[in-house]
Formats: C-alpha cells, structure tokens, sequence
C-alpha cells in the first residue's frame, strides 16, 4: 500500500490510511500499539488469529492520536508514553504488620504522590506466599511482604524478577504457647503452627528450636511437629487444644494471648540486636522499576508520608487500621487487640539490610534456602533521595 496523498483543507488532517495488526489475547492486552504506514503487509496465513483491518475512519482517529503523542494507558510492566497515567498494582495484607500500605491507600497518600502521572489500583493478599506468585506472574506490580517471600523470589528468578526498595514495619512477632509450657525444653513433642512453609515466621521458630537442639523437618516430624495454617485457623486450632502454640505476626499474637489464654514464650525482638528485626518491606517487579522509575519513586514517596502520617497520629492511626481490614476481611479487631499489638511494632521506612542477611543465613540452616548471597537485592538510591530531600536519616544498605 502507498501513502494516499490528499489536499489540506481548513479545520481537516491530512491522514494515511494504515494497516492495523489486531491479535486475540489471553488475558491483558498490550499498552502499545505499534502502527506502521507506508508498508506492505502479506496477507495472513489461514487459521491464524492475526486479522488486518484497513479502516479509514478508525485509523484516522488513531492517527490523529499518534501525531499528538499519545498512547494508552499503562498497566503492570508496560512503557507509557505522551502524558498516559501508569496504573500501580499495589499488594499488601489485612493486617496491622501493613499499617503503612493500608493508611497509605485509605487516606490517600499513594494517590496524592502519584498525581497525574499515575493510578493505585490496590490488591490484597493473605499472605507473602501468594503475594511473591503475584509478582512472579505479572500479576501485579509492588507488593508489601516479609522478608522471607522477597529472598525468596529473588533466589527463585537468580536475581533479576524483583527488588526490595524500601522497609514499612519492624517486630511484632512471638511464640505464644499454652500455660502449661514453661521452657523451651517442654516444646519437644508438641504441635506448633506458623502461617506458611518458608515465611518469615516459620523461618524464625526452625531457627529458634534448632538452637535449642530440638529437631524438625518440612514434613511436620521431628521433635517438634510444625503445621503450617491460616492465621485465623491458627486461632480457633490453639483455642480447640490441637495445636500447642504458634509463631505468628501481629496482631495475632495478641489474639492467641487475649482469645487464647495463651502466653509468649519468646518475643522474637528479644533474638536480634537492639530489639530490630525486619517484617514488612516493600518489593517491586525489576522491570516495573527500570520502566517506571519516576512512578515508584512517588509510591515511595506515598509510602513515606504514610508513615510519617502513622507515627504522628497514633490513635487515629489505630482506628483507619482497624477500619481498613474490617472493610477487606469484614471483621474489625477489638479495641484491646490493637492497642496490644500496636506497642509490639515499629513503622519504619528502613529495611533493616543487616536482619534481612540474618534472616536469609537462618532459612539456608534449616534447609529452606539453598543460596543466601542477596547481592542486587536492594535498591534503596530513591529512598534515600527522598528521605534526605524530607530532611530525614538515610538508611543503610549493608
């Protein structure tokens, strides 16, 4: 096909007409289409789901669009161009550990920073897990997990699917136990839960049992047996006498205290120097960063109004919480719960690199982990850039 020539007229564009390739797509359709003048085009061979279009009215708006730079909008990985909003998957958990996220997206801070640029579209999980499956799919684009799930994806994908950029919560995890177990000795023979195989949590009590001498294995033997369970699960199974404790994250260590009648045989913060250790962190897609690096520099942005917000208004704080996962879960948590759980936690923009390296050297000891050099892990450039233009600490990378 050759360019059709026309003459200018007044208030009208001069436009070509152009061969559209059009595919059947499974799932999300690309951003970009690619449109191509003044080319000859085969015909397509039979039985194929590519069809050619000539359509002089379609591709005159088209064409219109692309000589004034425009582009559709973008989702997930995909480049945006001309002005187009990039929509933001953003994951988190209902959960107290997620604080930052859910004050962050329910009292707008992520949309704020974003601006014009940008569109949060949030999704919640129910654990790290399924969270990291997310992103290694493409599913979404950042997510807030622990620091298991992110070492983790970055050892499954050889380092290059996914980074960590920022921290959101440290503490607020604990074995509680049933009365009647004083010591770590009395856990041998017992039944312990933690929320999933190979989370930051289920992580911590193999660690914790092995330096106690006490054995055990994926499978659920060895001296002490452990179950991997829903959270929630957890609570009703310590509460019906099947399990004899958990290692779980706020607030249901306090629910297992409180609902249970339960008590903390190990505060995890007592296990790390200075009280500090990792829970939630922020991890994006590699190249959801490398093609969007100006919009996750304003979700981090977000993410530190968030907590400045958090830490600033404590009380308030508690309650946008609280309502948050009552509207994801449709069950509020008592008053006296978060209170508990809230005094367990601290909500930081720093990652805390020197825990995550503990952590990932404990997972590699108990048999979860084959590799624990996180080199290339963290990219921390653009928080420190926007924590120091706030007037704020930068945090380490080591």
């Amino acid at each position: 096909m050759t360019e059709a020539s026309q003459p200018r007229r007044a208030g009208l564009v001069a436009v070509s007409l152009i061969p559209i390739r059009l595919v059947n797509f499974h799932g999300d359709a690309p951003a970009d289409l690619v449109l191509t003048t003044g080319v000859s085009v085969p015909s397509p061979p039979p039985r194929t789901r590519v069809r050619l279009l000539v359509a002089t009215g379609l591709v005159a708006v088209l064409a219109t669009v692309a000589a004034c730079g425009g582009s559709g909008s973008s989702s997930g990985g995909s480049g945006s161009g001309g002005g187009s909003k990039v929509k933001v998957r953003l994951g988190y958990f209902p959960n107290i550990t997620h604080a930052t996220a859910i004050v962050g997206v329910d009292k707008g801070f992520f949309e704020k920073a974003l601006g014009a640029s940008g569109t949060l579209d949030p999704k919640t999980f129910a654990d790290g897990t399924a969270a990291s499956e997310a992103i290694l799919s493409n599913s979404i684009d950042m997510s807030y997990v622990g620091p298991n799930p992110a070492i983790n994806s970055f050892q499954k994908t050889q380092g290059k699917a996914v980074r960590v950029i920022s921290g959101a919560t440290s503490g607020g995890a604990q074995l509680i136990v049933k009365a009647s177990i004083s010591k770590p000795g009395d856990l041998k023979g017992k039944t312990l839960a933690t929320p999933k195989l190979g989370n930051t949590q289920d992580v911590a009590l193999r660690s914790y049992l092995k330096d106690q001498g006490l054995k055990t294995d994926t499978s659920g033997g060895g001296d002490v047996a452990i179950q991997p369970h829903d959270n929630a699960d957890t609570l009703q199974l310590f509460k019906s006498g099947d399990i004899d404790g958990a290692w779980v994250p706020e607030p249901w260590a306090t629910r297992l205290t409180v609902e249970g009648k339960g008590k903390a045989l190990v505060d995890e913060k007592s296990l790390w120097p200075g009280g500090k250790f990792v829970t939630t962190v922020l991890m994006v897609r590699t190249d959801f960063l490398g093609a969007h690096p100006d919009i996750v520099k304003k979700v981090l942005q977000g993410q530190i109004d968030s907590n400045t917000w958090v830490n600033a208004n404590t009380e308030e704080a508690k309650k946008v919480v609280n309502a948050g996962i009552e509207k994801i879960t449709t069950k509020k948590l008592a008053p006296e719960v978060v209170n508990q759980a809230w005094a367990n936690l601290e909500f930081t923009d720093d990652p805390l690199v020197s825990s995550f390296k503990k952590d990932a050297t404990n997972a590699k000891a108990v048999g979860l982990l084959d590799e624990t050099s996180l080199e290339g892990l963290f990219d921390l450039k653009p928080l420190n850039q926007l924590l120091k233009a706030d007037g704020k600490p930068e945090v380490k990378d080591t």
